[in-house]
């Protein structure tokens, strides 16, 4: 399978200029034997959290035409990152994805809001599980920025068959050695690739005043091995991938048959 990351600096507060960016991207950047596509998260308006009210997308109606457009036009499937999203009187930090034919095919909402930059204060919460998708006849699955902090949540894909598990992020440059760390952890402890989708760009965040976004967009095979990475400004990483990786490696380390549920203990 072959993959194109676009590592991107999002601008806040401006989706119009975020997608004129990511359009022309695909026009001068995508190249035609791509099968997936992946962007950063919350691509739309950035971290302006503070205006979220006024500018997040209403229950997708113009993020998804948008990269259903991008997707047909180019016949690649595109795992659109993510954007704020009104629904139900709530604005959430949503994760979608998109079929070469148009189709949405996976939707799902940020479980765990970030302290450290108060989003509690301006989003809402996801109350479900990452769930498998197929992409190409391949299972995968999506999971946004700090939902990699929590392992608990991708052990459930994983268990179900999902070969891939990319992450949509705006991680900073604070925590790029967390970033590193947690990806390779999620590749080995799963056995299955990591395909991670990271931004670039100043924080302009109260409470990371002087930060940047890290780059680093990574890919890692089921070994934890870095297939490639990305360096902290914009950029471009093209892969291929071997999905009959996963397969051996599973069969070397059979983590999923030697599982004991009956003696997990979690606090209440």
């Amino acid at each position: 399978m072959k993959i194109q990351l676009f590592q991107l600096e999002i601008i806040e507060g401006n989706v119009e200029q975020n997608e004129n960016r990511i359009k022309a991207l695909f026009e001068e950047k995508l190249e035609t034997d791509t099968e997936v596509v992946i962007l950063p998260e919350m691509w739309n308006n950035g971290y302006d959290l503070q205006h979220l009210t006024e500018n997040a997308d209403v229950d997708l109606t113009r993020s998804f035409p948008f990269i259903q457009h991008l997707a047909t036009n180019h016949h690649v499937n595109i795992i659109a990152g993510s954007v704020s999203n009104k629904r139900n009187k709530n604005i959430y930090n949503t994760a979608f994805v998109v079929s070469k034919t148009g189709k949405l095919i996976y939707q799902k909402d940020k479980i765990h809001l970030v302290p450290m930059l108060n989003e509690q204060l301006y989003l809402t919460g996801g109350n479900e599980a990452p769930e498998v998708f197929e992409i190409n006849d391949i299972k995968a699955t999506q999971i946004i920025c700090y939902d990699l902090r929590f392992p608990e949540i991708t052990r459930y894909p994983a268990s179900q068959g999902a070969k891939i598990i990319f992450y949509v992020a705006q991680w900073t440059t604070k925590n790029l050695n967390h970033w590193r760390t947690l990806l390779k952890a999620r590749a080995i402890e799963n056995c299955v690739y990591v395909v991670a989708c990271n931004s670039v760009g100043v924080v302009n965040n109260e409470k990371h005043v002087g930060n940047t976004y890290a780059g680093h967009s990574i890919v890692i095979d089921p070994n934890g091995n870095i297939i490639q990475e990305a360096g902290n400004q914009e950029a471009i990483l093209t892969t291929e991938i071997d999905i009959q990786k996963v397969t051996e490696q599973q069969q070397n380390i059979p983590i999923f048959e030697s599982l004991r549920p009956d003696v997990y203990k979690y606090s209440e």
